[in-house]
């Protein structure tokens, strides 16, 4: 079986250049993108004209501002560039069926045995640029035997090794003080670095078959992805570069920087075993319907609805699953679009289960000018069928019994969670435990069953459960003849029990720090049924409690 070769592909400028393709008039103009961290807003993603600028990522949006004053800027979106990263994993499956992706902005492919369709590895890396230039993107590659060694060739081949260096390093200044850093002409002292490639020279990011040690010993140690605490601290040590780890004993390396970084280390060089994991296709259960002439009318809305559903039921019922939740979006003829959300008690395809809770939205929607496009996406799904078959005879007793059952209390649910919440909705179920209190749990409704068995208690509980009130009486283990309640005298009459009931000793419930409690169902002179306890004591005094009344 012939080595592993894996490729990394790495959009270092992504979240900006998928802007840049939608707003082709500022492509010549500095560009960043901005995210909030905290109280801090900060570069995330720049275009090339920025870099040019003497912006980085991870600088201050003031600071960049007061360098480059013409800085146009956009908040970022993780969702489209969620999407824009799956979109280039499907066109990645073009050299192997084997993508996963590494977000936000990376994708790894297992090359072993498709290199060669390329016309070998070189021609496949220009193929790759030439196809994310055609997309206007800039993307850094690198080939190797291991996941860890190609995603460090992508991003640090051909790049400075950091070594040790005096206070007047520019990134050991204030941002404050790094906009009149370019005007300085010693690097050291903050100007630009010394480039390390001739022009047009391209760095080497292939490392052949078997030779990944040699590919690896010039990169610095932040090309095994580790933290950043971890990389600084070796460089300060004087280990700055991957080749230097290599002849230090592990025993000292894991004492000092702890086991991560030799996991890493034996990552990249192939020691310890790392995958890759293709992305699993994700399901679109979608359809839509774009109108000639705007709409307002409830009439023409639900008349769209009854077009959509049928086709909705038939590409769920292809793949066996059930929506769970619907997301019903209406495109406005003056580009606005409202989005309308509803839950299912129980997965299902059937439109007619479907439309009567859209019909309960229809009084939210504001059609505008008009609604010339309806989308229904069955967002969140689930199998209709969610026990393993253990044969054909079982399966089509499944189906029918599905075809039979009768669906009104679940739609009654799907109804009420459309105005209150599915969430809202809770049943009960059985709780492991003795406490009393606690011998019950409530879960929802919509995602729960119902409970097959309620264990009955050893004694009969009261039907009301109250915190525990004092009770005046003997601080004595045995039952009184009378005691004082509520601020009234009672008598007993008739008692049984003890009943003993412990704590549980691993939680502490600040009910029962009073310690083991022996229970009694007493009935009083006045006719009351109540449930009293004695306290032996623990963390609090003893004494006499009542819990609760059985009438």
């Amino acid at each position: 079986m012939p080595n592993r070769r894996i490729l990394s592909l790495w959009f270092p400028r992504l979240a900006a250049e998928r802007f840049l393709r939608a707003e082709p008039g500022i492509l010549d103009a500095p560009f960043a993108i901005v995210e909030t961290r905290g109280n801090l807003q900060s570069l995330a993603s720049l275009s090339h004209s920025a870099s040019a600028a003497g912006l980085s990522p991870g600088q201050p949006l003031r600071d960049a501002q007061a360098m480059c004053p013409e800085l146009i800027t956009r908040l970022a979106n993780p969702l489209a560039e969620a999407r824009t990263l799956m979109a280039l994993r499907r066109w990645a499956g073009r050299f192997s069926p084997w993508v996963g992706d590494e977000p936000p902005a990376s994708l790894v492919i297992d090359l072993t045995g498709c290199a060669h369709l390329f016309g070998g590895e070189e021609q496949l890396l220009l193929q790759v640029e030439e196809d994310c230039a055609d997309l206007g993107l800039t993307v850094q590659s690198g080939v190797a035997d291991t996941v860890g060694a190609a995603w460090a060739l992508a991003r640090f081949a051909g790049q400075p090794v950091p070594v040790m260096r005096s206070g007047d390093a520019i990134d050991q200044e204030a941002y404050a003080t790094r906009a009149r850093a370019a005007k300085r002409r010693h690097w050291t002292k903050g100007g630009a670095a010394p480039k390390t490639e001739l022009a047009g020279e391209r760095p080497n990011r292939i490392a052949p078959p078997g030779q990944t040690h040699q590919a690896l010993a010039g990169l610095p140690v932040s090309a095994l992805r580790l933290e950043t605490e971890v990389a600084t601290n070796l460089t300060r040590l004087g280990l700055c570069r991957i080749g230097d780890l290599t002849g230090t004993p592990r025993a000292a390396l894991a004492r000092r920087f702890g086991k991560g970084l030799v996991y890493r280390l034996d990552q990249a060089l192939g020691a310890a075993p790392e995958p890759v994991s293709p992305a699993r296709p994700v399901l679109h259960f979608a359809v839509r319907l774009t109108l000639p002439e705007p709409i307002g009318l409830d009439t023409d809305i639900m008349a769209a609805v009854d077009r959509l559903l049928p086709e909705l039921e038939k590409r769920l019922n292809t793949k066996g699953q059930g929506a769970r939740r619907i997301r019903w979006q209406l495109f406005r003829a003056e580009g606005s679009m409202q989005t309308i959300e509803i839950g299912m008690a129980r997965p299902s395809a059937s439109p007619d289960r479907i439309k009567p809770l859209l019909m309960m939205k229809l009084t939210d929607i504001d059609a505008g000018f008009g609604i010339d496009c309806i989308r229904i996406e069955a967002h969140v799904t689930e199998p209709l069928q969610a026990k393993q078959h253990r044969g054909h005879l079982h399966a089509a007793a499944d189906a029918k019994a599905r075809l039979t059952s009768d669906t009104a209390f679940d739609d009654l649910v799907g109804r009420l969670g459309a105005r209150i919440g599915l969430e809202a909705i809770t049943r009960v179920h059985p709780a492991d435990t003795h406490i009393p209190e606690k011998t019950a749990k409530r879960l929802p409704l919509a995602w729960s069953e119902p409970a097959e068995h309620f264990p009955p208690p050893p004694t009969p509980r009261p039907i009301l459960i109250w915190r525990p009130e004092l009770v005046e009486a003997h601080d004595d283990p045995a039952l009184p003849a009378g005691f004082r309640w509520r601020g009234r005298t009672h008598e007993t009459v008739v008692a049984s029990g003890p009943e003993r009931i412990a704590p549980e000793w691993w939680l502490d419930e600040p009910e029962w720090r009073t310690g083991v409690r022996d229970y009694w169902q007493v009935t009083t002179g006045h006719g009351e049924r109540l449930w009293l306890y004695y306290a032996h004591g623990g963390t609090m005094s003893s004494g006499w409690f009542c819990q609760g009344s059985f009438a």
